[in-house]
């Protein structure tokens, strides 16, 4: 069973990229914006809120659970196993224990982590190389990633190396592959 989150039941801001055109795609993936997850990721995102709240940050959440159907529609579009899993290996995301999602600050301003969520570049790889950016930036968006990435774990979540945004539970074969779309596709 998967808990669903709002901006009601959390605090967190909630943008469902996939159930708008604003993603890699361009296209509507999901047809409901629903934000869920597996009850052992929550426990570790609860743990992350109260994190970032002491640093005067709130989470903005782009995706968590991912229906299957949804896996292949972004696999068609971007056979890349190095940012999307192929719909037969299984996705993080469509175990319920993974979530993508960056910091805003006091104002809601998302902090500048360098590149968008879904950026497909190495840009958006952890420990990238930021040399295209001012000596400034550069600093900005590291020290930015680094909060973001020592919250998370401290949280209980592991990093996805490839990209700043996405978390997911260690072990997460463990979990098995959900078949119900829970209303989204």
């Amino acid at each position: 069973m998967l808990i669903q989150i709002t901006e009601k039941t959390h605090p967190v801001l909630l943008d469902i990229a996939y159930a708008t055109p604003h993603n890699f795609t361009g296209k509507i993936v999901y047809k409901q914006s629903k934000c869920l997850i597996h009850p052992n990721a929550l426990v570790c995102l609860e743990k992350a809120i109260v994190l970032a709240a002491r640093q005067n940050l709130t989470f903005k959440i782009f995706d968590a659970f991912r229906p299957q159907a949804a896996q292949e529609a972004l696999w068609d579009f971007c056979p890349n196993e190095m940012y999307i899993m192929p719909p037969s290996k299984g996705s993080t995301h469509t175990r319920a224990v993974a979530i993508d999602l960056t910091l805003v600050d006091a104002s809601g301003v998302e902090l500048d982590m360098g590149t968008p969520f879904d950026d497909l570049t190495e840009t958006s790889h952890h420990g990238a190389d930021l040399s295209a950016f001012s000596i400034e930036k550069k600093a900005t968006v590291e020290a930015n990633r680094y909060t973001l990435l020592g919250i998370m774990m401290t949280a209980g979540f592991d990093f996805y190396r490839f990209e700043w945004w996405h978390y997911q539970l260690f072990n997460p074969r463990n979990y098995e592959l959900l078949t119900d779309d829970y209303g989204m596709m």
